[in-house]
């Protein structure tokens, strides 16, 4: 067996075009691992942000392999690995970050505590567009917010990659999903997701939506996918003793309102547990869960209609920037073809 593998790899920091496909060391799965043979990614926010250079400090070590999420077929398991076995098809976000090599090649060392084994019902390659951001709505709105039935949820950017997760999330333990968007199209699209109520946010201030729509009280919950500006919206639209919750924090927003509404703001940052190497095997426990949520047929992944190749990933990483793309990007390993 070959002792190299193909990988997509970063040369340099900067624009789409970055990434060159390269013969590199093919990896072992160390004790706690398993070997993944790779069936598909997805491309995430924060993996274009890297590649840019703007979050270069958590880029994994040369050479650098992005691609957070992962599907595909386990090859051999480590010491120590009780839970699979050579032959299972699994799904996670295992990589892509400091010192966890990502998923854009043909193999990758997987940590055990970061996959579980994949929905049935859904096409392998399909599995690679729920792991992160299903673990970052799983976080917010589940582990932090409690979300349950009869709470009114506020979700912002219900089309995007978290936010239609969220949404159905909310509506699984349920809760009154309601949802913003940018035009009618997306908004029937949230609706058809389950959402209960949709919100052109082009044609309604916060102000007056909170009024129609839960009599000037505010939402409970309030789930932020869009950060900026949109964060002091969101303090605006919850309730008293209400809950925002946040996956893109960095900008400067007047935090009065916690104080003066008695709120509580929760960050989001899904991948501490790669970072920091702490509480990894929450991840493993979310995805068996969501994993059982997709074969009852109460959660989706929402997949934009063009799919890439890993050799491809230039055109992906460009489409994703540009706003274009509706719903996860999927990179199929065309090496495997």
């Amino acid at each position: 067996m070959s002792e190299t593998m193909k990988a997509m790899v970063l040369r340099e920091f900067g624009g789409p075009d970055v990434f060159e496909e390269k013969a590199i060391p093919k990896p072992t799965a160390s004790p706690g691992q398993v070997l993944v043979k790779v069936a598909a990614s997805s491309v995430n926010p924060v993996d274009y942000k890297i590649r840019s250079g703007a979050l270069e400090v958590i880029a994994p070590e040369s050479p650098t392999i992005l691609g957070c999420d992962v599907s595909g077929l386990v090859m051999s398991v480590g010491e120590g690995v009780t839970e699979f076995s050579e032959g299972d098809e699994v799904y996670g976000c295992a990589g892509g970050v400091k010192g966890c090599p990502g998923a854009l090649a043909e193999f990758m060392a997987c940590d055990a505590d970061l996959i579980a084994k994949r929905p049935s019902s859904l096409a392998l390659d399909d599995c690679a567009a729920l792991p992160l951001v299903t673990i970052t709505a799983w976080d917010g709105l589940m582990d932090r917010a409690k979300v349950c039935a009869g709470s009114k949820v506020l979700v912002h950017g219900a089309t995007g990659g978290v936010g239609h997760i969220a949404l159905q999330l909310a509506k699984m333990v349920g809760a009154e999903a309601f949802v913003t968007g940018s035009s009618e199209d997306k908004l029937a699209l949230a609706k058809s997701l389950g959402a209960d109520v949709g919100i052109n946010y082009r044609d309604m201030e916060v102000a007056e939506y909170v009024e129609q729509l839960t009599g000037g009280a505010g939402f409970d919950v309030v789930y932020d996918s869009v950060g900026g500006d949109n964060v002091a919206k969101c303090f605006e639209a919850a309730a008293v003793e209400g809950t925002v919750i946040s996956i893109s924090t960095r900008c400067e927003a007047d935090l009065s309102p916690l104080h003066a509404k008695g709120l509580s703001l929760f960050v989001t940052f899904m991948l501490i547990p790669m970072l920091y190497n702490r509480g990894r095997e929450r991840h493993g426990e979310i995805l068996k869960k969501t994993a059982e949520a997709v074969d009852a047929g109460k959660l989706k992944p929402l997949i934009h209609s063009e799919k890439f190749g890993f050799t491809e990933v230039s055109k992906a990483h460009a489409l994703l920037e540009s706003g274009g793309a509706l719903g996860k990007i999927v990179l199929v390993n065309d090496w495997a073809v």
